[in-house]
């Protein structure tokens, strides 16, 4: 257990909204899929594996708060749902996106938790690098395919629609976006290609803020963070031989690695909390803002990125505004 974890401090309940959720099923997708849903939210549970998800979602049916009397779980809880959203398939995001928008005639909260870590060397189905295409590209497109949406749903949101993208501390190991082997087809490295797609998380935080802001398009906000070190099964491949020596520095550190339910707790105040209403296009720790990479803050690799990954999602252009007049049309493809 990590000697210093900080926790959520919002009491606000969440009836009437709807949150969506990917990997929800798991770690602490699951965690704050439970918290949200004892606040009174209706959680849709956007995960791969919807056998694993229905097992899921009856857990977090029946497990009921340790401290029943806290102000946050004292109402009724809210509805559960799943759909399926492989992001190793654009095939698949587009028809997610397509039934979510088909069902919820709002959402107020997007949370995109769902990732890979440090996996063997390999390709999603569109041909992307295994970890940039699942931890970015299939959430960028994701969000963007949802973003009309939200947009709509700012009116009987309080006080904003919120994005949030689950990073990682490891964004920092990244130097940059290698534009020129973005795909590392020349030379493969899976911490390397882990980090990269960690701090494309963070980089797509802050440009669509900035987007958002030219378009002047408020009351949504965007949002990234490091949710801790947690042993969940993201960090399955670390058994691989290859491996070895980083799990074993994960046993040297055992000291700081968080619970599921601590895990949660960054994501939980981006979520929830009434100050962070007020910031957008920022980086979380420990539920505070910091200051992530020089990488990180470099608005013409932000820039390039988005443009990169308009392109490579298929998206018919790289304007926020034109997208959001065109994006509806996208569902027919």
């Amino acid at each position: 257990m990590p000697l210093f974890s900080q926790y959520c401090k919002s009491k606000s309940r969440l009836e009437g909204k709807t949150v969506v959720i990917t990997g929800a099923n798991t770690g602490i997708g699951k965690e704050t899929a439970w918290n949200l849903y004892r606040r009174g939210a209706r959680v849709i549970m956007a995960c791969r594996d919807l056998v694993k998800a229905q097992a899921a979602l009856e857990d977090v049916k029946k497990t009921l708060p340790s401290k029943p009397n806290k102000e946050e779980f004292k109402g009724e809880p809210g509805e559960l749902v799943i759909q399926k959203l492989d992001l190793n398939s654009l095939a698949s995001v587009r028809e997610c996106a397509k039934k979510i928008l088909e069902t919820e005639p709002a959402i107020h909260i997007l949370i995109n938790n769902a990732g890979v870590m440090m996996c063997p060397k390999g390709v999603t189905e569109d041909g992307f690098e295994t970890q940039l295409g699942t931890n970015h590209l299939g959430h960028f497109l994701f969000t963007l395919l949802l973003l009309p949406r939200i947009i709509q749903s700012r009116k009987d949101s309080d006080p904003c629609c919120r994005i949030i993208n689950v990073s990682s501390l490891a964004h920092r190991l990244s130097t940059g976006i290698n534009f020129n082997d973005l795909m590392s087809e020349k030379s493969y490295g899976a911490i390397s290609a882990y980090c990269q797609s960690k701090l494309a998380n963070v980089l797509f935080t802050r440009e669509l803020a900035h987007r958002l802001k030219e378009a002047n398009i408020k009351g949504v906000n965007t949002y990234s963070l490091h949710p801790g070190v947690i042993k969940s099964e993201l960090s399955r491949h670390l058994d691989d031989s290859f491996f070895r020596g980083v799990r074993f520095l994960y046993s040297l550190v055992g000291f700081m690695i968080k619970t599921v339910e601590q895990g949660a707790q960054t994501t939980l105040h981006c979520a929830l909390d009434e100050q962070a209403a007020n910031e957008t296009g920022l980086y979380y720790r420990e539920c505070a803002a910091v200051s992530p990479s020089s990488s990180a803050m470099n608005k013409e690799m932000a820039a390039r990125l988005w443009d990169e990954s308009v392109k490579l999602v298929g998206l018919p252009t790289n304007d926020l505004t034109e997208l959001i007049e065109k994006i509806p049309t996208e569902y027919d493809r």
